[in-house]
């Protein structure tokens, strides 16, 4: 689990296809204290386990899956990277509750200054624009931050100038592709009413609920 607040960036210095997947080298441009072999460590807002830790430096391996689904294939030696090690259960949560779980990628449309702060705006797939919400949280590259405005495919963001300076957010441009976690309290709630809403068969949400006639006429409803 983590909040989203960065702790700095990493460089990847080397990467190579390993069983399927592939295997990726990270340098941190921080010290890694106390570190364990097998914790989590966020790699652009990607869950990965980290081994082979010498340093500031690890390895961690990248499922198909996650190449899929994520930018992290496309990374190439010497691309920086956003790092952020799992919340400790004494951190303050100053982001918002973030998984690692990439929901899909996302493409910059727009890049905007203004004055200090920097607006940028971002499509992404429209099955999943349902879980944005105005002023609600979202994660990019695993950066926690507030939706400004959303709808259509399309969001938009606006960052401050230490965001900018202590992750890879600022070299984004138009045309860039970044990881996208959406909040996860959302997508548990459309699970949980999913049977309830609109469209939904009274028999479905019955099943769903574990109410059938025979549970009503073992109770004496019927």
């Amino acid at each position: 689990m983590f909040t989203g607040i960065i702790e700095g960036t990493g460089t990847v210095t080397a990467k190579k296809p390993a069983g399927g997947g592939m295997k990726l080298e990270i340098a941190a441009g921080f010290d890694l204290t106390d570190p364990s072999e097998g914790e989590s460590i966020a790699v652009d807002g990607v869950c990965l386990t980290a081994y082979a830790i010498h340093g500031r430096s690890f390895c961690a391996d990248v499922s198909p899956e996650t190449l899929q689904r994520t930018k992290l294939g496309g990374l190439g030696g010497g691309a920086k990277v956003n790092l952020e090690r799992a919340l400790r259960l004494s951190d303050r949560l100053g982001g918002h509750i973030v998984s690692g779980h990439i929901d899909c990628m996302a493409r910059v449309v727009g890049r905007r200054e203004l004055g200090e702060y920097t607006l940028f705006s971002f499509s992404l797939p429209k099955r999943w624009d349902r879980y944005l919400v105005e002023k609600g949280s979202v994660a990019i590259d695993g950066v926690s931050l507030t939706v400004n405005g959303c709808g259509d495919g399309q969001f938009a963001v606006s960052i401050i100038p230490l965001t900018l300076a202590t992750s890879c957010l600022g070299g984004l441009r138009t045309g860039s592709w970044v990881n996208i976690e959406l909040d996860i309290v959302g997508k548990y709630i459309e699970k949980l009413l999913s049977p309830h809403l609109p469209g939904k068969s009274s028999e479905s949400a019955a099943k769903s609920s574990g109410i059938s006639s025979s549970f009503l006429a073992k109770h004496g409803f019927l």
